[in-house]
């Protein structure tokens, strides 16, 4: 999943076409075994720039959804 991740927008085809036809699974199972494999300390050893980027990716998003569930800016006023 990492190789995947590090280089999936070399693919011609959709990402989530990419992702039925090589992992099996739909593309809310695959992101499910991401998060937990971004989890495993080996995944840190196997590719750190990736998974680096990735943990950065979901803090963002986790960040933008509770922005978006308590009307906030996600700015602080001062």
């Amino acid at each position: 999943m990492l190789d995947f991740e590090r280089a999936w927008w070399n693919n011609d085809e959709p990402r989530e076409q990419v992702i039925r036809a090589r992992f099996q699974c739909s593309p809310d199972e695959y992101h499910a075994e991401l998060t937990m494999v971004l989890d495993d300390p080996q995944a840190l050893d196997h590719d750190p720039l990736v998974v680096r980027r990735l943990k950065r990716m979901r803090l963002r998003a986790r960040k933008a959804r509770l922005d978006a569930a308590s009307g906030g800016t996600g700015r602080e006023h001062g």
